[in-house]
């Protein structure tokens, strides 16, 4: 479904992505992970048009994406969580969720209805301010106004980060149960072990090149990998 082909991002004179080229398939969970810095978010960004590449191709159904504005992106299908959640404060839950649907033009009464489904606390506080609710309340609310795109695919970044575990639990909960109902998604998660439990292909990232790839289930059992991302000692020989 998204095939990203050797695919370079440059700050200045520093190159934060390599030539990088991965596909993500229709249906799946797909993970990127590696260390702050190691050009994840970037990659994202890149995909999504708000960071300009500076080579490279990136393709949704083979549709070439690079070059368009952002909002021409999300209408072929692809949206962003981002890190942060940026939700606007002084909106209402409602009025942010509606935000997320704003190149639609259908009703949205259904897909507001299925969010609720999903995050029946944002249903509780649909008339709150955004900016009042907890942090684990704002990440539901970011996934939520995501959806309401009606994605493909939808790319998050960093959804677990700050949270109490608890909190995380439900999330990576809520991010397979929108899998399972038929969204693909790209994930980049600090938290290794989570994003690889769940998670049909995964890639690593370190100084903005793909260094490895697999299944979840081979680099969750990558010694490498549960030595430098799942805080586990590497066997001796």
């Amino acid at each position: 479904m998204l095939e990203i082909r050797d695919l370079s991002v440059s700050y200045g004179g520093i190159k934060a992505v390599r030539d990088i080229s991965f596909d993500v398939n229709d249906g799946e969970i797909c993970t990127l992970i590696g260390s702050n810095g190691a050009g994840k978010s970037t990659t994202l960004k890149s995909i999504i048009g708000l960071v300009k590449t500076e080579a490279g191709s990136v393709k949704i159904d083979g549709k070439e994406i690079i070059g368009k504005q952002t909002n021409e992106i999300v209408t072929e299908g692809i949206t962003l969580v981002p890190e942060g959640r940026n939700v606007f404060p002084d909106m209402s839950v409602l009025e942010n969720l509606k935000i997320g649907a704003y190149m639609r033009t259908d009703s949205l009464t259904e897909d507001i209805a299925y969010v609720y489904d999903l995050f029946p606390r944002l249903k509780e506080r649909s008339w709150q301010p955004a900016g009042t609710l907890s942090g684990g309340e704002q990440q539901m609310l970011a996934v939520g106004r995501a959806l309401m795109s009606k994605p493909k695919i939808i790319m998050m970044d960093e959804p677990s980060l700050g949270l109490a575990p608890i909190i995380v639990q439900g999330i990576f909960d809520i991010i397979k149960e929108i899998n399972k109902q038929g969204v693909t998604v790209l994930l980049i998660e600090q938290n290794a072990n989570m994003a690889l439990k769940v998670a049909h292909s995964a890639y690593v990232m370190e100084t903005g090149a793909i260094t490895l790839s697999g299944t979840g289930e081979e680099l969750a059992r990558n010694e490498k990998i549960k030595a430098a991302y799942l805080g586990a000692k590497v066997k001796q020989a």
